[in-house]
């Protein structure tokens, strides 16, 4: 993670001189249709969650590329026997984007979570969980001249995430990502 940030930080101060008028700010919020993949979890069913939202800035380093870092709050989770598994974090993702077009992108970046909480039914199973989340970005967005935009990314998780005692599945989150944003300045 510490060679992402430093490659990432090179690539801002490498590329171009950003001046202050030309980064934008912004908050978005959409819905998350997650799940969990890997040993055992084929009983296991994708849980839509209204929630995720958060705030980003987009700095443009050339007339193409950009560099996008945000924090989001994320409902994450799965289901087994229409019993939900609710996982909140805490995302930074540091998403590139390359505009197709002056408003089309496509996206891509790393993305570290930081769990806040886990729910299963009627009970508290965060120490089930590991507390860190490694994952990957990708994904199109696009943006209106008012500031308006939209994006649909999907989340791979790299990490095991899984911490039960004496389990030896490996279990990653998967999340495809549907956001409405504004950038208000």
């Amino acid at each position: 993670m510490k060679k992402i940030l430093l490659i990432t930080v090179m690539t801002i101060f490498g590329f171009t001189h950003v001046t202050a008028q030309d980064v934008e700010f912004g908050a978005k919020i959409g819905a998350n249709f997650g799940s969990i993949y890997g040993n055992n979890t084929e009983n296991i069913d994708p849980i839509l969650s209204i929630i995720n939202f958060g705030f980003y800035s987009e700095i443009p380093l050339t007339k193409k590329f950009s560099f996008q870092p945000e924090i989001m709050y994320s409902i994450q989770g799965f289901s087994v026997d229409d019993k939900i598994t609710r996982l909140n974090y805490l995302n930074l993702p540091l998403m590139g984007k390359y505009y197709l077009t002056r408003k089309l992108s496509v996206e891509a970046g790393p993305q570290v979570g930081f769990l806040l909480s886990a729910k299963g039914p009627m009970r508290n199973v965060k120490d089930n969980f590991k507390t860190l989340d490694f994952g990957v970005n990708f994904g199109l967005g696009y943006k209106l001249d008012n500031g308006l935009n939209f994006s649909a990314r999907y989340n791979l998780g790299l990490s095991n995430i899984n911490d039960v005692n004496g389990s030896s599945d490996k279990l990653r989150n998967g999340m495809l990502q549907v956001t409405v944003g504004y950038s208000f300045f």
